[in-house]
C-alpha cells in the first residue's frame, strides 16, 4: 500500500493502531461471530463497547459525576439548534461569540428560537483573530454564552478558556476535544462532532451538566431533546454503534500513549514545527492569524503568489501529502494536523515545502 499522509479538515486521519484493531474484529468482534456494524445496540456485546467507551472518555477528561455523556447522532450541526432548544429554559436570549464560519452558522440557527446577542466578533479583521475579553458585550441575564475554541477553516484557536462568570459556558469543540487536558467543570455543555480527533462521522459527543438536562422548549421533538436521550443512555433510537465503537477504540489508544497530557505535547510539537518553517520562508508562505490565537489542529496558509496554488497541489499529492487545498471561502492551503497526524508527517510537509521553494521561488 502506498503510504500517504491525510491532512484532510474531516473526516480526518484516524490512527493506524485504531484501524488495524479494526480491522482485525471487522468481521468477528471478540468470538461474538458478529461484527459491530450486526449486532444488537441492547446486546451485552455492544452494551459492554458502550460502556467501556464512556468510562474511558470520563477518565481521559476528567469528566465530573455531576455531567452526562451522550453520544448522539446529527453533527455539530445539529446542536446548533439542539442547544438553544435546550438551554433556553424560559430566558429570551443567548450570547454568542462569532469567530468564524461556524460561530456564524451556530448563531444563525440559535436566531430560529431566540434572541441572538453577538456579544464579541473578530469578522472586521477577517476572522484571524479572537475577540479581547474585555471588548465582550455579555448580558448577565443570558442563558447562555456559546463560542468555538477552533475555529477549522481561518484556523484561529482560543488560547484559553474564556471567563464568563456564572453563565453556562457552551462550546463547539468538534476540532479540539482529546487535543489537551481541559477543565470540564468549567463548561455548562460541550459538543463536538466525532470527525476531527475521535472516529468517523455519524456521531456527536455531547458533555451536559445535569442541572441544564430537561425543560426543552415546548414542541421540542423527541429526538432533540437531552433528557430523552440522558434517560436513556443514548439508545432511544438505534445509536450509531459502529462510530461508537471506533470512537472507543480510539479512547483506548489515546490511553495507551499516556493520555491528554502526552497528545497535547504531541500536538503543541507538531503545529510549532510547521508555524515555524512557515515564518521562516522569507514570505514565500505566510499564515494570516494572530500569532497568540494560531490554532494546532488547523494551519491555513497561502503562497507567495496563488498562481502556483495548483503546482504546489499536484506535487504535493505526487509526494503522498494529500488533502491540503485550503477552504473554498479562504483558498491557499490547510493542513489540518489532528491527533492522528504523525510528527512524520508533519516533517514531509515540510520538506516538500522547501522543495517547492527551491524549485519556484
Amino acid at each position: 500500500m502506498t503510504k500517504v499522509f491525510n491532512f484532510s479538515a474531516g473526516p480526518a486521519v484516524l490512527p493506524r493502531a485504531v484501524l488495524e484493531q479494526a480491522r482485525e474484529e471487522l468481521v468477528d468482534w471478540h468470538g461474538s461471530g458478529m461484527s459491530v456494524m450486526e449486532m444488537s445496540h441492547r446486546g451485552k456485546e455492544f452494551m459492554g463497547i458502550a460502556e467501556q467507551a464512556e468510562r474511558d472518555l470520563r477518565a481521559l477528561l476528567g469528566i465530573p459525576a455531576t455531567y452526562k455523556v451522550l453520544f448522539l447522532q446529527g453533527g455539530a450541526s445539529m446542536q446548533f439548534s439542539m442547544v438553544p432548544m435546550n438551554l433556553l429554559r424560559g430566558k429570551a436570549s443567548a450570547d454568542y461569540i462569532n469567530t468564524g464560519e461556524w460561530s456564524k452558522k451556530a448563531i444563525k440557527e440559535a436566531a430560529r428560537f431566540g434572541r441572538v446577542n453577538v456579544a464579541a466578533s473578530s469578522e472586521a479583521s477577517k476572522f484571524t483573530t479572537v475577540p479581547p475579553r474585555g471588548e465582550w458585550r455579555l448580558d448577565p441575564d443570558a442563558a447562555y454564552v456559546h463560542y468555538t475554541p477552533n475555529e477549522t477553516i481561518g484556523g484561529v484557536e482560543f488560547p484559553d478558556i474564556p471567563d464568563v462568570g456564572r453563565v453556562a459556558l457552551v462550546a463547539d469543540m468538534s476540532s479540539t476535544l482529546l487535543s489537551r487536558p481541559i477543565d470540564v467543570s468549567r463548561f455548562g455543555l460541550i459538543y463536538a462532532g466525532a470527525q476531527k480527533n475521535i472516529g468517523p462521522a455519524g456521531l456527536t459527543i455531547v458533555i451536559v451538566r445535569e442541572d441544564l438536562v430537561g425543560q426543552a422548549l415546548p414542541g421540542t421533538p423527541a429526538m432533540l431533546d437531552y433528557r430523552i436521550h440522558a434517560d436513556n443512555d443514548s439508545m432511544y433510537n438505534t445509536p450509531p454503534v459502529y462510530a461508537w465503537y471506533i470512537a472507543g477504540l480510539v479512547f483506548g489508544w489515546l490511553k495507551s500513549i499516556g493520555g491528554l497530557p502526552a497528545i497535547a505535547e504531541i500536538n503543541r510539537r507538531k503545529a510549532q514545527k510547521l508555524y515555524d518553517h512557515i515564518d521562516s520562508s522569507s514570505g514565500f508562505y505566510r499564515n494570516p492569524v494572530d500569532r497568540h490565537c494560531r490554532s494546532w489542529m488547523n494551519v491555513p496558509f497561502t503562497l507567495i503568489d496563488p498562481a502556483l496554488d495548483d503546482a504546489f497541489l499536484k506535487g504535493a499529492k505526487a509526494a503522498g501529502l494529500l488533502q491540503l487545498k485550503g477552504h473554498r471561502s479562504v483558498g491557499g492551503m490547510r493542513a489540518s494536523i489532528y491527533n492522528a497526524m504523525s510528527e512524520e508527517g508533519i516533517d514531509a510537509l515540510i520538506s516538500y515545502m522547501q522543495e517547492f521553494v527551491r524549485e519556484k521561488g
